[in-house]
């Protein structure tokens, strides 16, 4: 397990050394999928079809995915500070650089180079809260932290589609550009020196699964429900503009909801985890199929899209606390090797999501697309159902405790 750094800080510049670390998280994350709230304004300014626009999730998650393992081992010795600091100058010139960007070749390049800084942060963010605080309250900052996943996954995309609603969406970068910067000052402010620990070599990494069934299960279920999850996600936008002619307007206020939901599945996953990790991710994830299912059946109206899309949004915030829970409880004394290896599986699927994603929008329509997230989604269930993981409860009791 990770050592705790010995400084003379006080308990509150901990704590907000753990708000900075989860402020990274959120607009580290937030800018992966930015663009799914921005497919069909992005993809008409910029001259190419809505499937194609998806690339722009696509080649983020595979440089986020697969760079993950190596970089980090690579910068094994590297300050996790002074690591961090790099990573959101990256974040912050990269917006910058897609707020204005003349053509989409240089879009895509820019968030190749991006993907690859959001894949290190999420290998090492949690590790290095838990080091900053006192080792009585690492389960807690771990939580707090892994809360923040599921809360900037579900609020990034509605609030980057209402700021682009109201400034456009080159603005919408440009002020995300600015909000990463403001996140690299806290983070030099906040966060104290963090020499490098247990490093591991790349090939020990890859190894992991192959020595710990619990983990490989878990690695197994994320990445068939991430598949599912943003392949449908990446063309919500798409889907309901054809199904129910949405307005602008109206997909704002759905995807808030949606983002409303998500925290609620959150806060709901933050008491029931500890209790039941897996029985949890179980009903978030046939939660998800159902969402799906319901959005074909009911969604063509706006009343049935809102009810579709409240459940999904619950959903997500459920399995997505569980699965790096689960994570955690897999692998408590290798966590951030078995991090960069969730990481790895979790941006990957993201990106193979929104490629498949495409390939079905522009050939099959966005029905297909909203088909193949039931059916990837249904099978991360029926995975779950038809294997039990071994895990460790007291792993998962005090990665849930702060949520109770």
């Amino acid at each position: 397990m990770a050592t705790h750094v010995d400084h003379p800080h006080s308990a509150t510049r901990s704590w907000l050394g753990v708000s900075a670390i989860t402020a990274s998280l959120f607009v580290f994350l937030t800018t992966e999928l930015m663009p799914v709230g921005l497919l069909t304004p992005m993809s008409s300014n910029l001259g190419i079809s809505v499937g194609t626009a998806g690339l722009m999730v696509t080649l983020y998650g595979v440089s986020a995915g697969l760079g993950v393992p190596f970089i980090v081992a690579w910068t094994r010795r590297v300050n996790r500070r002074v690591l961090l600091s790099a990573l959101l100058v990256i974040l912050t010139l990269g917006n910058l650089i897609t707020a204005v960007s003349p053509n989409y070749p240089l879009v895509l390049t820019t968030r190749l180079v991006m993907g690859f800084a959001s894949g290190v942060f999420w290998a090492i963010g949690v590790s290095m809260a838990m080091r900053i605080v006192a080792e009585r309250h690492a389960g807690r900052a771990a939580a707090i932290v892994m809360s923040g996943i599921s809360v900037a996954a579900v609020v990034g995309i509605p609030l980057g589609t209402v700021l682009e609603s109201l400034t456009g969406w080159r603005t919408t970068f440009l002020i995300w550009a600015g909000l990463s910067a403001l996140v690299l000052l806290a983070v030099v402010a906040a966060i104290p020196s963090l020499p490098s620990q247990n490093a591991v070599p790349v090939r020990e990494v890859f190894t992991l699964p192959l020595r710990n069934a619990p983990l490989r299960l878990v690695l197994f279920t994320v990445v068939l429900f991430v598949l599912g999850h943003f392949g449908a996600y990446t063309f919500v936008r798409p889907y309901l503009e054809d199904s129910t002619s949405a307005t602008p307007f109206f997909i704002t206020a759905v995807l808030m909801i949606y983002g409303a939901g998500g925290a609620a599945g959150n806060f709901i996953a933050g008491h029931t985890a500890s209790r039941n990790l897996r029985g949890s991710f179980i009903v978030g994830c046939a939660g998800l199929t159902a969402s799906l299912l319901l959005l074909l059946t009911i969604g063509h109206g706006q009343a049935g899209a809102v009810v579709s899309l409240v459940l999904w949004g619950i959903s997500f915030g459920v399995v997505q606390l569980c699965q790096v829970n689960m994570t955690q409880a897999a692998a408590p004394d290798t966590f951030e090797a078995a991090m960069s290896l969730n990481t790895m599986a979790y941006n990957t699927s993201i990106a193979l999501g929104a490629l498949f994603g495409g390939l079905l929008a522009d050939h099959l329509g966005v029905t297909g697309v909203v088909w193949f997230g039931v059916a990837l989604t249904a099978a991360s269930l029926l995975l779950t159902l038809a294997t039990r993981g071994r895990t460790s409860p007291a792993v998962a009791d005090e990665a849930t405790a702060a949520h109770g």
